[in-house]
């Protein structure tokens, strides 16, 4: 068992996927590892996320420590994202989930693709 923020989970992995997961919010931290963005700049690498949506993420995302809302002092009003330390640790991963996604698309049978080795999560995510 693992409490994070007043909320058990069972596994490391629920965890991580609870803050990373979703349609966007690897993509968000994806395009934020390259360069620091302003929210324009972000809805336009996503042209298929909402505002809304955008908006929602990237709070999460702030909220959880993964990424820095700067908001210059300036008219018009000008705010950058960009990703704290915790969030730049996930880039290497993020990095093999996109490799991992190459290779699948390019095996001649992607369902045989990526089969784990047997046992090799075995103790990961087991009480």
């Amino acid at each position: 068992m693992l409490t994070f923020r007043n909320t058990e989970y069972q596994c490391p992995m629920e965890l991580t996927l609870e803050l990373i997961g979703g349609k966007w919010k690897s993509l968000i931290l994806w395009h934020l590892g390259e360069n620091i963005l302003r929210f324009s700049e972000l809805k336009k690498a996503l042209p298929k996320i909402t505002q809304k949506m955008l908006t929602q993420q990237l709070r999460e995302l702030e909220q959880d420590g993964l990424v820095k809302r700067f908001v210059y002092t300036q008219v018009p009003p000008k705010v950058e994202y960009s990703l704290t330390h915790a969030g730049r640790t996930i880039l290497p991963i993020l990095t093999t989930m996109c490799q991992w996604g190459l290779d699948y698309v390019a095996a001649p049978d992607p369902m045989k693709a990526c089969v784990p080795a047997s046992g090799s999560l075995s103790g990961i995510c087991r009480e």
